[in-house]
């Protein structure tokens, strides 16, 4: 999964600083926490939306490939996209050994992720850089703020999957120098990645929605410390860091 440095996206440093300290389950390794089977189907379906966004992530950036510009742009995003199918058979191992057939468990989010790719297709090679800068990075931190509240074996698992594959300091060169080259392009891209920002917000609720163990992980019942009234705020940070990517590239939010 793509997802900015620090230099490129000061919303790390935010996120680190609202990440409360281990507690509860948090403070627990996985054989611990596992024998409460609610939350081990919370982290099986974590794991499953998790592995799927990065196989899918594979697939488009290799897709992307197709419409680089250069030969070294290609390149480029080849070695990226192969560093997301590592990260996608890194959680496929995690999940056939902890038990659970890895196909079964991405397969409740294969609708609600192929949904939000057919409707944020780009339609030419900088779309596509924003998409996967922008778009990428929300899920990103949605998965980031969840991995606070797991047990510390699937957090550590989590957040090294999230590590930035060098898509987000080239998408932001890129972009730049499009924007440098052509002004109008701005405007274009701002738009585009706006309406990134409302599908993705709206795919992240579709899916706690609609899976019973991820819904009472996020409101409090298998990790202690996050309510209602935390969500709203979570969504808030996340909300707060598209904005700081979006200076980043040079757009208005």
């Amino acid at each position: 999964m793509t997802t900015p440095d620090n230099a490129a996206d000061p919303s790390a440093e935010a996120t680190d600083k609202s990440t409360p300290a281990a507690t509860g389950v948090a403070a627990q390794n996985w054989d611990t926490a596992a024998a409460d089977p609610q939350y081990r189907a919370a982290v099986v379906d974590r794991l499953g939306a998790l592995a799927y966004g990065e196989l899918a992530a594979f697939e488009r950036l290799a897709e992307d490939a197709k419409l680089a510009p250069t030969l070294s742009d290609k390149a480029e995003l080849a070695k990226m996209a192969s560093a997301e199918f590592h990260h996608f058979e890194r959680l496929r191992d995690r999940l056939a050994a902890v038990g659970a057939e890895p196909t079964e468990a991405m397969e409740p989010f294969v609708a609600a992720l192929d949904g939000f790719h057919r409707q944020t297709a780009p339609s030419d090679w900088l779309e596509g850089l924003v998409k996967a800068f922008v778009g990428d990075s929300i899920a990103s931190d949605f998965y980031r703020e969840v991995a606070a509240r797991l047990d510390a074996d699937t957090r550590g698992l989590v957040l090294s999957v999230l590590d930035d594959t060098g898509h987000a300091s080239f998408a932001v060169e890129k972009v730049r120098a499009a924007i440098d080259a052509d002004p109008r392009v701005g405007g274009r891209l701002a738009l585009w990645a706006r309406r990134l920002m409302g599908e993705a917000l709206s795919q992240s609720q579709r899916v706690v929605a609609d899976r019973d163990a991820l819904s009472t992980m996020l409101v409090g019942g298998v990790a202690a410390g996050f309510d209602l009234a935390e969500v709203g705020r979570m969504f808030s940070r996340i909300t707060e860091a598209h904005t700081k990517r979006m200076a980043a590239l040079g757009l208005a939010a």
